[in-house]
């Protein structure tokens, strides 16, 4: 129940859920490789945000033996109105979790993993040294597999935070913007979009060669010189990838749907955000932040080759 999962979300009035267009609809998941993947994240007791946040292609990653590891737990310290992730009190780190990480990657046989978290406030470093050590320990069993984190805001966090998980050298850093500013009161009320649009601009200033990356959802009530302005702001930050999908809203509780953006409209921003120079850009109806991530990332490398003058 919304009530049990977000008790911060429990007075706000129930919001309508629109019907979902033709082209936002999914096949619910059956395949074998689907089940397999399942099974074995069940196996070695690991979250995914794809289960968590509700992803509307778990279906489609999953039957690939893809997924994005969700570490340090399920309960979020942040309430944001748009996430589907549990809020309340997190349970203590988990000292055995990167090596279990580390095992089912292996096990699954990724090329390229993503490992995402939930908010850790409650940490003096934000679970920072947790990501390094996850980092550090597929290296260690899959050291042919590249690694993309997801990581939060670090916003509460003890100075060096950013640092440690920057040193552990994933190939690539993926902080999200989520929203334009003007809706991060109602919508991410508990970041600062200026916060997070520096912490992208210093994973740069400490690690030129890292790739970075960021999304937003659109269909929340923002407008489209809005979105090309987080546009314009993420390439003043050296953000090379951007990722813009539509928001699906999880229950009537959370941020209700203000709009479903047409695929020709996600056309017209993919288009916008490739001639403000970023080197890669996904931007459909279900595009979410590891969807695709391993196939991506071969031609965000291959992108910056390019345009080095080295393809």
């Amino acid at each position: 129940m919304p009530d049990q999962r977000h008790p911060e979300k429990a007075h706000r009035p129930d919001q309508e859920q629109p019907k979902k267009p033709s082209w936002i609809r999914v096949k619910a998941p059956t395949s074998e490789g689907y089940k397999q993947t399942r099974d074995l994240l069940r196996e070695n007791r690991l979250s995914t945000v794809c289960e968590e946040a509700g992803c509307p292609n778990v279906g489609e990653c999953w039957s690939q033996g893809h997924a994005t590891m969700m570490i340090m737990g399920e309960i979020c310290t942040r309430g944001c109105t748009f996430c589907n992730v549990a809020t309340g009190k997190p349970n203590a780190l988990d000292v055995f979790e990167p090596g279990r990480v580390a095992h089912a990657v292996h096990k699954l046989g990724l090329k390229h993993v993503v490992i995402t978290s939930v908010d850790r406030d409650d940490l003096d470093d934000g679970g920072a040294e947790h990501f390094a050590q996850t980092i550090r320990a597929i290296r260690h069993r899959s050291p042919s597999s590249t690694i993309e984190v997801l990581t939060p805001d670090f916003l509460k966090s003890k100075p060096g935070a950013l640092e440690t998980v920057v040193e552990a050298r994933p190939d690539v850093f993926n902080h999200n913007l989520e929203t334009v500013p003007g809706l991060y009161p109602e919508v991410r009320p508990g970041a600062r979009y200026f916060h997070s649009l520096r912490l992208l601009q210093k994973v740069k200033e400490l690690d030129p060669a890292m790739f970075t990356k960021s999304g937003i959802m659109v269909g929340l009530g923002e407008d489209r010189q809005s979105v090309l302005q987080v546009m314009d702001d993420m390439r003043a930050a050296d953000v090379d990838f951007i990722t813009i999908g539509q928001y699906l809203q999880p229950t009537p509780k959370h941020h209700r749907v203000a709009s479903f953006v047409t695929p020709e409209e996600f056309a017209s921003y993919e288009k916008a955000a490739y001639g403000k120079g970023f080197l890669m850009v996904s931007a459909t109806p279900l595009t979410r932040s590891s969807y695709h991530a391993g196939d991506d990332f071969a031609a965000l490398r291959e992108a910056r080759l390019k345009k080095l003058g080295r393809a």
